[in-house]
């Protein structure tokens, strides 16, 4: 993967609209989305249920149609299929194959673009170590905790070795002690690989602490209502989360939920 170039744009959602049918109705999910992502920026988008979060991930990885906009990457308008295989995508179930080990899941990935199954476990065995995996290499996913399991699927993710990685609410079926645990390692592993991330979550002390930029969504149709720009420090670290930045920070996007009464300006 090559390294990130700061200021150069990954990601442009431009004008994005997206419908969907449901009981025979034609519904919309979202309404004039626009959105930016640079190269090795890390952006957060939160907001009520069914808003179209998930949706947008879809449509920039190439899994479902926009009804109207473009979505940009490099710099070239895609269409839906040439986007397939450009961002790899992370969603809140682990998706592991029960029949096969740790390592075998972690390395399908790698056998799906063509890597011989012998070469494929050869580099997914050598980054178990720094996922914290050590030894368990062949455990099955019954056998491994929530959080494990979760880390297996990073790491499946991440051997893609692409640039744009789109993260589903991967933290929102863990309790609370691991959601923070693997929060602070997910944020480690960033600060190493760099890779431009889009992550979609619903709790806003998560975008604060992981994200360089947080876009509140409205309800359906989701259209962007507030940008709010992270003014944390980098390395981040768990002290920060009591500090009056943070706390700031949250006020304002709590607001832009409408769960809170503070003064936001509309983007």
């Amino acid at each position: 993967m090559d390294a990130p170039r700061p200021g150069t744009l990954l990601l442009t959602a431009r004008d994005i609209t997206a419908h969907y049918e449901e009981d025979g109705q034609i519904l919309q999910a979202l309404d004039n989305i626009n959105l930016t992502l640079e190269d090795g920026e890390f952006v957060a988008l939160i907001g009520p249920s069914g808003c179209g979060k998930s949706t947008l991930l879809d449509i920039v990885s190439g899994l479902y149609p926009q009804s109207g906009g473009d979505i940009i990457i490099d710099g070239e308008v895609l269409t839906l299929s040439q986007r397939l295989g450009h961002a790899a995508y992370m969603r809140q179930r682990d998706l592991l194959m029960p029949w096969r080990t740790a390592l075998d899941n972690a390395c399908l990935a790698l056998e799906a673009h063509g890597l011989p199954k012998k070469q494929a476990r050869q580099i997914a065995r050598e980054r178990f170590p720094e996922f914290g995996l050590s030894g368990f290499e062949d455990a099955y996913p019954a056998q491994l905790s929530g959080g494990m399991r979760q880390r297996i699927a990073f790491l499946r993710t991440v051997l893609t070795e692409r640039r744009l990685l789109l993260l589903d609410e991967p933290f929102g079926a863990l309790d609370a002690l691991n959601r923070v645990a693997l929060q602070t390692w997910l944020l480690s592993l960033w600060e190493r690989e760099r890779q431009g991330v889009v992550l979609v979550t619903h709790d806003v002390d998560e975008a604060i602490f992981l994200a360089d930029q947080v876009a509140v969504l409205s309800s359906r149709p989701g259209h962007v209502v507030h940008v709010e720009h992270i003014d944390l420090p980098r390395p981040r670290t768990r002290q920060m989360v009591t500090s009056e930045a943070f706390l700031g920070h949250r006020a304002v996007l709590l607001e832009g939920l409408g769960l809170l009464e503070v003064d936001v300006v509309p983007v």
